[in-house]
């Protein structure tokens, strides 16, 4: 399984906010450049970052620095947050970051983000769906700093892109974010057997190893890890070995 430490930036500082609220943030003190490079030499390979500055702006904003993560610490870095045209993604890929993230304009934009997907590459692209389960339990796409919850459903949503040969898909169930209370091993089983080709990222809710475990068992390709790093609640060499 291959595992992303994540990296959320505000101001050229690591965050992590709760449940994707900017009302509860939590501030760490390592420079983002020192966090990837004690990632890369504990044996890393991958990494996630997302410029929350770039998300409420519109567009990235912190491109250079994530770019300078990159190449200092040769990780592969995924990163994410206000990117809306082709050129933007494109843009981020020259300067060194591996894969462009695409989340909300996903559902919002939809043609716009197939026309990234098919300019840029699949293999440079991760679609990013944040979901909340409704009554009956379906996985629903919700957008606009998941404060909106939309009537599209997962399922619906990922038709489109799978066609056009998505290779990356990034899942969060919105309730587990930050919380530290266990992953949706449940959603992310569902996905992977419906969709077997897709390198899955589960994302939301990795609180200790015993979840990283189960993800693992249930057969899923990748995890996100975040606040469970930045908190000790386990190392990254233990992460990594699970």
């Amino acid at each position: 399984m291959n595992l992303y430490p994540a990296i959320d930036l505000i101001n050229g500082r690591c965050v992590r906010l709760a449940q994707g609220d900017f009302n509860r943030v939590t501030h760490y003190s390592p420079s983002p450049l020192e966090v990837a490079d004690d990632y890369a030499q504990r044996g890393a390979r991958f990494m996630h970052v997302v410029d929350l500055d770039g998300a409420r702006a519109g567009s990235p904003q912190q491109g250079e620095l994530i770019a300078e993560m990159a190449k200092r610490s040769h990780l592969c870095i995924q990163t994410g947050g206000g990117i809306r045209e082709v050129r933007q993604a494109a843009e981020l890929i020259e300067i060194g970051i591996d894969r462009v993230v695409i989340g909300s304009l996903a559902v919002k934009n939809p043609a716009a983000a197939k026309e990234i997907l098919r300019v840029v590459n699949p293999a440079h692209f991760t679609l990013a769906m944040d979901v909340r389960l409704n009554g009956e339990g379906q996985p629903m796409v919700a957008t606009e700093g998941w404060k909106k919850e939309e009537t599209l459903s997962l399922w619906d949503c990922l038709e489109g892109f799978v066609t056009l040969g998505l290779q990356h898909l990034l899942c969060t169930d919105i309730s587990r974010d930050g919380m530290l209370t266990g992953p949706n091993v449940e959603l992310y089983t569902q996905i992977v057997k419906r969709y077997p080709h897709l390198q899955l990222q589960a994302s939301g809710g990795v609180g200790e190893l015993a979840h990283l475990k189960a993800l693992k068992q249930a057969g899923i390709p990748g995890a996100i890890v975040g606040k469970a790093l930045y908190e000790n609640r386990f190392t990254l060499e233990e992460a990594l070995s699970c």
